[in-house]
């Protein structure tokens, strides 16, 4: 699984003209997420363990100390495919090592179950469009295959 994270101040997806999911407030993230052929439940869980628990929200100091669990945050998490881009070879992406979306559809919904707070989502596999307002900026990427290349740690 490949997440790329950013802390927002607000978030929506549109589809055909009309919102499907929004987020607001001051402990928000927008995921974007990316899900294998090789992804299972367990990664699912563990990178919805790991990114509730993540602490780039601010504390009373101003330093990022907070985490999505913590403050009770909402998340707005939109499947991204390209996310597996294969760009080796050629100008045309190819996208083979992406989950199908029968394998995909269900690692999605467990990981968005898994996560803290209140969470929305975009729709699989529909063409949406996703505004947002950084936050810090700050942005930051998960990748579950790094952690299998680690030893296997595979643990909150």
């Amino acid at each position: 699984m490949r997440a790329v994270v950013q802390r927002v101040l607000r978030a929506s997806v549109t589809m055909e003209g009309e919102q499907i999911g929004a987020v607001d407030g001051s402990a928000c993230y927008l995921i974007l997420l990316g899900i294998h052929r090789d992804d299972t439940e367990a990664e699912a869980r563990l990178l919805a363990r790991k990114l509730s628990a993540l602490r780039i929200f601010a504390d009373a100091a101003g330093k990022m100390n907070r985490s999505l669990l913590e403050l009770d945050g909402q998340s707005l998490v939109i499947s991204q495919f390209t996310l597996f881009a294969d760009l080796r070879r050629g100008r045309r992406p190819s996208f083979f090592e992406a989950a199908p979306p029968e394998q995909a559809i269900p690692l999605i919904d467990l990981f968005c179950a898994s996560l803290a707070g209140t969470v929305r989502q975009g729709r699989f596999g529909a063409r949406m469009q996703v505004e947002l307002v950084n936050d810090g900026p700050v942005t930051v990427t998960l990748d579950t295959e790094l952690w299998r290349k680690d030893g296997g740690a595979l643990t909150g």
